[in-house]
């Protein structure tokens, strides 16, 4: 199955080239924080041709976290928002989340007991775990040199095990790496101040 993968487009959508594929999978920060350009991904996001395709939101996707269930109800069958929950498709398990260390915006929560709550969820046997924010010490580290990830998401990564762990938030940290038996990808769009895209990565699983 042919997945493919961006996150962090910031309202830029319409600028990325999307290769085919049979899932179309985005890490959240589809907006700047406007629900004009949430509308617009969302036209954008279903009008793919790929049969499948799946977003978390970012901490500038406020509107998902205030009212989900409005823009749920917009999504078609083949078509899924996932907060914090999972999913199967064709045998393949999804589980998204949006959660993020305290910084700006939406879907912060602090480091420790309130955040490795929502970690605890992730259940063991997924295929791909889709998360906003990185985990610790992989493809987080920001311009000024700072690993700003997760500690209790890489640990609770490191025990659960997936195939694919997707995220994005740090814009400067866009690329792969291989841990253990876990693929770990950086697929932010955009880079430092929101110029020169990065490309969409293309996943065989």
């Amino acid at each position: 199955m042919k997945i493919v993968f961006l996150s962090d487009t910031h309202a830029q959508h319409r600028k990325a080239d999307i290769p085919d594929g049979d899932i179309f999978l985005h890490g959240g920060d589809v907006t700047s924080g406007r629900e004009d350009q949430m509308l617009d991904f969302l036209d954008w996001f279903l009008a793919l041709p790929h049969p499948y395709k799946v977003f978390i939101g970012g901490n500038m996707d406020r509107m998902l976290e205030t009212e989900p269930e409005k823009y749920r109800a917009m999504l078609p069958a083949g078509a899924w928002y996932l907060e914090n929950e999972g999913l199967e498709i064709e045998g393949l398990k999804i589980w998204g989340s949006p959660m993020i260390p305290n910084f700006v915006g939406a879907f912060n929560r602090s480091r420790g007991a309130e955040l490795d709550a929502y970690w605890a969820q992730i259940p063991e046997g997924l295929d791909i775990l889709l998360t906003h924010t990185p985990p610790a010490g992989i493809l987080d580290r920001t311009s000024l040199g700072l690993s700003v990830g997760c500690a209790g998401l890489r640990a609770r990564v490191e025990r659960v095990k997936p195939r694919f762990h997707l995220f994005g938030h740090i814009h400067e940290a866009y690329g792969r790496k291989e841990v253990g038996s876990t693929s770990f990808i950086n697929g932010s769009f955009v880079r430092g101040r929101f110029r020169n895209p990065n490309q969409a990565i293309v996943l065989e699983v």
